[in-house]
């Protein structure tokens, strides 16, 4: 097989990009959804300072994952005939990456927010740790990690 020329690279990691931000997307929207539903239920008034605290940031979260994940789309559209397609790929890149981050920390809360609503204490310190730590270690870390393997 041939070698692929650099445009040839450069256009198959932009597909590859934008089709994980397929992946990634309907989740985020999903849980914005939700987010925006919760204060008019009838037990949103029950909820602590804390809880509403924590709320605020999943909601502020998950719209900045929402707005930096569809950025690509918005950047690419813009420039599309502009042939600056590595420029997109790099700036589109650190959008993803700043994009599950955001995303991680609003279902990070979310995950408190519940798990407070139900159980309280112990409990929700534990769950909520353990879905960070699994954010941190699988999204961020283990790639990380390889990455400065040289691999």
């Amino acid at each position: 097989m041939a070698e692929e020329t650099h445009e040839e690279r450069v256009n198959r990691e932009l597909i590859e990009l934008l089709n994980e931000l397929r992946v990634a997307l309907p989740g985020v929207q999903v849980l914005f959804a939700f987010l925006l539903a919760v204060p008019f239920s009838q037990r949103f008034e029950q909820t602590t300072d804390l809880q509403r605290d924590t709320f605020v940031v999943a909601l502020l979260s998950t719209l900045a994952g929402s707005v930096f994940l569809i950025a690509p789309s918005a950047y690419h559209r813009i420039r599309f005939r502009d042939r600056d397609k590595e420029a997109l790929l790099q700036i589109s890149n650190v959008f993803a990456i700043v994009g599950m981050f955001f995303l991680a920390v609003g279902m990070t809360s979310v995950v408190f927010l519940v798990t407070d609503i139900i159980f309280r204490g112990a409990v929700t310190a534990v769950v909520t740790s353990v879905t960070a730590g699994l954010f941190t270690v699988v999204w961020f870390v283990m790639p990380l990690a390889r990455k400065s393997q040289g691999s």
